[in-house]
């Protein structure tokens, strides 16, 4: 017998199993400050540790200077190790609330910090790739606000001769958090929580290799309920670009909200609909499966012109406003297109240069009211200037942008012929540059 679920319902069963899992099971194992090791694959462990209790809850941060987009990347290097994990033994990934994103700037709307992943993310989408729950709700139904081992990851300070994957104790080349000796917790960030949340024990690695390296050592060199990494990013993916990879992908679906507002934009000024440009999509990712070629897009093209520090950092590779305003004058001519979308972060005035050169065609940008930019934040924004670019009949991105690079994930998703979609502008018209690498969907 087949019983269909309402997500919602579901994602509460979820929760109070959770909720009752966590009343039978003390959360307080400790682990030996003096236990040393080495870990390398294949190593047999001196360390010797108490069975965990199940279920058993991971965390991770990342520099907090990486964006958005990166930010998202590392979620799948992850939730990839938790699906690993959960070969073995119960494991919850813990969302990091999203805070103190470098990108998101604007002034003129309260602090965007504790933002939940629901804002942006559908969980039901989520969970249906791995567990996972809010950090909310990781405290609620914690005893105490505390993390019971947080492991910051480093590179190793010597450097390397050839890349091999291998992880070691050692002393802390930079520590951002510091020993509060009344509550005996370290304390630091914490995803803009700073002191309302603590870790039991803190220790520094050296780590070089994927997420899936630090498999072992999490099932056999620790039985904390609570496990945080710090600076995951330090991990690589481990399958990049294979059908688990797009998997979990493919289950990172933005919040229907966020979705309904683009659509209603393209419907509005772009002359765009689903059923129109061949993108429906399925309820459920793990029932869809398109073929490149399959939709056709908006009529409209797409462009994403990065600026801010990217004409600064990407210098050789970022075109002036007027070089851009050329080329995408010329492609859109070529395509028989005369609405253009601009997603960028380039500020008004530029953004006024550049359609003062595109008076030949209809130029638009999603510009949010103050109301909807306070409701939605920075991130929504983003979003929703990514899924109108995701539906265009052409895009057309910037060079190693990782903004641009989800825009081609969603494009790959929704079945457009990958020559439409892995693009992007040259520093100057005339000259020819390399275009992205194109990694394709796989199922």
């Amino acid at each position: 017998m087949v019983i269909f679920c309402n997500p919602r319902i579901f994602d509460a069963i979820f929760l109070l199993v959770v909720c009752f899992l966590l009343d039978q099971c003390s959360p307080h194992n400790h682990v030996d400050e003096d236990d040393g090791f080495d870990f390398q694959q294949g190593t047999k462990f001196k360390l010797v540790v108490d069975e965990a209790k199940a279920p058993r809850y991971l965390l991770y941060d990342v520099n907090p200077g990486e964006g958005f987009n990166l930010r998202r990347d590392v979620y799948m290097r992850i939730a990839v190790l938790i699906k690993s994990l959960n070969e073995d033994a119960p494991w919850i990934l813990v969302l990091p609330p999203w805070s103190g994103i470098y990108h998101w700037r604007s002034r003129d709307i309260e602090a965007q910090n504790k933002i939940p992943w629901s804002a942006f993310f559908d969980l039901s989408s989520l969970r249906s790739f791995v567990p996972v729950m809010e950090f909310e709700e990781f405290l609620k139904i914690s005893r105490e606000p505390v993390i019971e081992e947080l492991y910051y990851l480093q590179h190793y300070k010597e450097g390397w001769d050839k890349w091999e994957e291998k992880m070691d104790r050692r002393p802390c080349m930079h520590n951002p958090y510091s020993y509060d000796s009344e509550a005996n917790l370290w304390r630091g960030w914490f995803f803009g929580y700073d002191r309302a949340v603590g870790a039991r024990k803190l220790e520094c690695l050296s780590v070089m290799g994927h997420a899936g390296f630090v498999k072992p050592f999490l099932l056999t060199n620790t039985s904390a309920r609570s496990v945080m990494l710090d600076r995951a990013e330090t991990l690589l993916h481990d399958r990049y670009g294979d059908s688990v990879f797009w998997q979990c992908r493919r289950s990172m679906r933005f919040a229907k909200h966020l979705r309904d507002i683009a659509d209603n934009f393209r419907a509005e000024y772009l002359d765009s609909t689903d059923e129109g440009d061949k993108a429906i999509i399925e309820e459920d990712w793990q029932s869809m499966k398109r073929n490149h070629g399959d939709a056709i897009g908006g009529p409209y093209l797409a462009v994403h012109l990065r600026r801010a520090d990217f004409v600064r950092a990407r210098e050789k590779y970022v075109p002036s406003v007027k070089s851009a305003a050329k080329q995408i004058k010329h492609l859109a001519k070529q395509l028989n297109l005369t609405k253009i979308f601009v997603a960028t972060d380039a500020p008004q005035t530029e953004y006024d240069e550049l359609k003062g050169y595109l008076t030949d065609f209809s130029v638009y940008q999603f510009e949010p009211t103050l109301e909807a930019r306070a409701k939605y934040k920075d991130g929504g924004v983003a979003i929703i200037d990514q899924w109108i670019c995701a539906h265009a009949r052409y895009f057309i991105g910037t060079r190693e942008s990782t903004f641009s690079f989800r825009i081609q994930d969603e494009r790959e998703i929704l079945g457009f012929a990958p020559e439409t979609t892995f693009n992007c502008l040259c520093k100057k018209k005339e000259s020819e540059c390399e275009q992205p690498t194109r990694w394709l969907i796989k199922y």
